[in-house]
């Protein structure tokens, strides 16, 4: 056990937007490889775009375990077993013969990197206040955003030289990383006296009064439908950009990373603003600017207006509004649940992974060779999540 004092703010940070820009690494740094990968193992785009929806089904499921764990046993603990599935299975990927298999190796890849996102958010309820969650969170998305705009282009560089396999074998070695920097410099932030005893049961029980709890679910369906738009664009783009408009793989690393700038942008204004306005008076404000970037994104699919650079300009303004929405939602959402922070965190992970596998189904269901499922999506998402917070949270 460690119980060292907790790091600096910054080093935190940088710790813990690490462990959570596992998802985007995971994500993003593979997708200019899509059409390779294809080529490669002999399969669909349908095929490939499937194996992306199931790393969202691991990271939904995986999330159910890692919390009430978390509130159990600590911190690190199920963290150091969590990195260690994911570096496997990140291997395993490397290794695939075929698309099942790696279909296979990236749901197990789920299933372990997800320990990261869970236990990041816990750890943030572990050492802060309502505002001081809104800043620390801001700080993690200034972190965590760093991967978005960096992954597609280390995936573009890493394809001419040594394929798409070697794009796994360095998320295995982001894993060991990751490993190394758990053990040297984050101290267990869950002393045994606020550690939970609970059994299946009483798990059960907890994550049902959640479930109740109109206040915390209007938090979590508000973040998680606004983020189910994020995967939306995630799993929309590549076609999209790519091969409807005709984006070079290594441009379109660019033009991803330009919207994780937003991101970051967004995020340290409100980190900045909440600190002279309430966070409850901010959040419906940021979510009727993702509505109306949703639906403005609808609009120019759908006539063409603007052609490709109303696409870019719209999908900018709802990606950037992320920066916003996550601090806000996981502030407001998790704030009066601080004796379980390791089961409302999973219950959101879960909510927003969930969401994001139902839009890859939903997609793959509505692709017709346009612009319109992605955007329609986006917009869909945007107004649930404006709507889910103006009627549950009262």
């Amino acid at each position: 056990m460690n119980l060292r004092p907790a790091p600096s703010h910054r080093t935190l940070a940088l710790i813990l937007g690490a462990l959570a820009g596992m998802g985007p690494f995971s994500v993003d740094m593979y997708l200019p490889a899509f059409p390779a990968l294809g080529a490669s193992l002999n399969a669909s785009p349908g095929a490939v775009q499937a194996t992306l929806a199931v790393y969202f089904l691991g990271m939904a499921a995986g999330q159910v375990f890692y919390g009430p764990v978390a509130d159990r046993f600590g911190r690190r603990g199920p963290l150091f077993v969590g990195l260690g599935v994911f570096t496997l299975a990140s291997l395993l990927c490397a290794l695939a013969p075929d698309i099942a298999w790696l279909t296979g190796a990236r749901l197990v890849q789920a299933l372990g990197g997800c320990a990261g996102m869970v236990i990041a958010r816990a750890v943030v309820r572990d050492v802060t206040d309502e505002r001081g969650a809104v800043r620390l969170m801001a700080s993690l998305m200034l972190v965590m955003g760093v991967a978005p705009v960096i992954a597609p282009v280390i995936g573009g560089a890493l394809l001419p030289a040594f394929g798409w396999r070697g794009i796994f074998v360095v998320l295995a070695i982001y894993g060991v990383a990751m490993l190394a920097m758990i053990l040297l410099a984050l101290p267990e932030t869950l002393p045994p006296e606020r550690r939970r005893r609970d059994g299946v049961f009483a798990t059960l029980r907890l994550w049902g009064g959640l479930l109740r709890d109109a206040r915390f679910m209007g938090f979590a369906l508000a973040g998680g439908f606004i983020i189910g738009g994020m995967f939306a664009y995630i799993m929309g783009s590549p076609f999209v950009f790519m091969e409807l408009h005709g984006v070079p793989p290594g441009r379109y690393g660019f033009y991803f990373g330009a919207n994780a700038i937003g991101i970051m942008a967004v995020g340290q204004v409100v980190s900045r603003l909440a600190q002279r306005v309430e966070p409850a008076r901010l959040l419906p404000v940021v979510l009727a600017i993702s509505a109306a970037s949703g639906l403005a994104l609808l609009v120019v699919a759908g006539t063409g207006l603007f052609g490709f650079a109303g696409i870019v300009a719209t999908l900018f303004c709802y990606v950037a509004m992320i920066g916003a929405v996550m601090p806000l939602t996981v502030a407001l959402g998790m704030g009066p649940h601080g004796r379980m922070a390791g089961n409302a965190s999973a219950l959101m992970g879960t909510l927003q992974f969930g969401i994001g596998a139902a839009v890859g189904g939903v997609l793959g269901v509505l692709q017709d060779g346009t612009a319109l499922p992605m955007a329609g999506v986006i917009a869909a998402c945007g107004v649930a999540g404006w709507s889910a917070r103006r009627v549950l949270v009262r």
